[in-house]
């Protein structure tokens, strides 16, 4: 009884680790396979990926920027105001005799201002109508109140010779706002064009673990065929162990595509934010935009739509503005005028119905007598600056130009390229089929079929791998002229949606 009692313990001990093993093994992730065209996973890209995003959040920092210019030309309303402040102190101050003396005063004070301001967007200035009250309480022995009042005032700030800030941001914020619009689409193209090199490195990847599973699959099967014909003494032991040596590196090439696979699926997975236990499907775009593109054209569109053209042209602008400031700067002259009435009373009513003229008139003025040419060596930079910016406008759009040249050359090449490159691989894949059955009748040596192996699986990288750069010339060129050579419009976009 003893002896079975020991046993079973044993067996119980023995029995529990498996147990234990299975309840901490991870359930197994199920994989859910989704099938993807290349229209989907750019339309995708352009609404959830991180650059979409960045795109986005750079057009609402540009609008807000926009709607703060456009608020400087509205007029503005403005309330000031001190809450109670209390004052017990000594002061000091001037008999008629010009000697000084200290006085003990104790008051309560309140004021409140409410004005209403517009910028003068035509001379740079600034107009305002005030109205002012303030309160005094004298407080202790003999207290009394004290009121003043301004009803209604009208105030006048205007520089005379300096820069007109706001007459040259007029200029410059409209076409600022443009440029980032345009940047914005050309960046959701740029995003197409992104998904479209994640979605093709996955294509080829997938493409070359198909060509890696049907070389591997003949290498098996001519191996065998091989043995057999070796031991009818029809191939040399020198075939037979190159068949072998081909089984090997195609179970290697295997390996190797397996792991580009998991590596190209990731990358376009987490582009488009699809989760881990999703497989991506990819299919072929073998439909194309087959469009002629002229460069003509496309440099028109481009410099009509792209941001460019916009950027060039505030550059410019930006460097006539530091000209102008740097000119302003030598002479400062500004005027002041206040226009009203006020009145005051030991009552608020009666501190509004004796009313007397309230005017002020001031004209600042600064005039550098001697500066040691400071004033007009700032004026010498901004002007260099300013041809210094012209050389570079005229540079960047000479580059601009030949980019786009070269690009639609590349284009036009390009389908011509493809069409053959289909062409190639059709007769590749039928080359090769014919290939494998003549060698398994001993008509062909095991060089000749490893050629025509290596031709197809060659021409059907190249057909991958022309497809791709199609589409990648024809999204370059849809960014850079915001235009959709398929449907002949422009390219637009709800930027309103984004901005929301």
């Amino acid at each position: 009884m003893k002896q079975k009692l020991i046993q079973f313990i044993i067996s119980s001990i023995a029995v529990l680790p498996a147990f234990g093993q299975e309840a901490l093994t991870p359930s197994p992730v199920i994989q859910k396979n989704l099938s993807i065209t290349l229209e989907e996973a750019m339309n995708r890209a352009r609404q959830v990926s991180v650059d979409a995003e960045v795109a986005r959040n750079q057009l609402r920092s540009a609008y807000w920027t926009y709607r703060s210019y456009k608020a400087q030309l509205l007029p503005e309303v403005i309330f000031k105001g001190s809450l109670p402040s209390y004052h017990k102190q000594y002061s000091s101050y001037m008999n008629e005799e010009g000697n000084y003396g200290f006085v003990h005063n104790n008051y309560l004070q309140l004021t409140g201002e409410v004005s209403v301001k517009q910028n003068i967007w035509l001379t740079g200035g600034t107009i305002a109508v005030n109205s002012y009250l303030d309160f005094y309480r004298q407080v202790g022995e003999g207290a009394y109140n004290r009121f003043m009042s301004i009803p209604a005032s009208v105030t006048l700030t205007q520089p005379i010779f300096g820069v007109n800030n706001l007459k040259w941001n007029r200029k410059i914020e409209p076409v600022r706002y443009e440029e980032a619009i345009a940047n914005f689409m050309s960046a959701s193209e740029d995003v197409a064009g992104n998904a479209i090199r994640y979605y093709f490195a996955l294509l080829m990847a997938k493409e070359n673990l198909s060509i890696a599973h049907q070389n591997l699959d003949n290498a098996r099967r001519l191996f065998d065929v091989a043995k057999e014909k070796r031991e009818m003494g029809r191939i040399s032991q020198n075939d037979l162990l190159q068949m072998e040596l081909n089984l090997l590196n195609a179970e290697s090439e295997m390996t190797n595509c397996e792991s580009d696979l998991k590596n190209s699926m990731f990358q376009l997975r987490s582009f488009l934010d699809y989760d881990e236990s999703i497989d991506l499907s990819t299919e072929i775009p073998l439909d194309v935009p087959e469009v002629e593109i002229s460069y003509e054209d496309a440099l028109e569109r481009a410099m009509k739509n792209n941001s460019f053209s916009k950027q060039m042209l505030r550059i410019q602008m930006e460097a006539d503005y530091g000209v102008a400031k740097a000119k302003g700067a030598q002479r400062e002259i500004n005027l002041f005028a206040q226009i009203g009435f006020t009145g005051t009373n030991h009552t608020f009513s009666d501190a509004y119905r004796t009313l007397r003229p309230n005017q002020v008139v001031e004209l600042g003025f600064e005039i550098p007598i001697i500066d040691w040419g400071k004033r007009k060596g700032e004026v010498k930079v901004a002007e260099s600056q300013r041809r210094l910016v012209e050389s570079q406008v005229r540079q960047e759009t000479q580059n601009f130009r030949q980019n786009l040249f070269i690009l639609i050359e590349r284009y036009g090449n390009q389908l011509r390229q493809l069409q053959t490159a289909r062409r190639a691989d059709a007769i590749a894949q039928k080359r090769y089929e014919t290939n494998v059955a003549t060698f398994l009748i001993g008509k062909i040596s095991t060089l000749d079929l490893n050629d025509s192996r290596v031709k197809k699986d060659e021409a059907r990288r190249e057909h991958i791998n022309e497809l791709y750069l199609f589409w990648l010339y024809y999204y370059q060129i849809r960014s850079l002229t915001l235009w959709d050579y398929t449907r002949g419009c422009g390219i637009e976009k709800d930027i309103e949606r984004f901005l929301n």
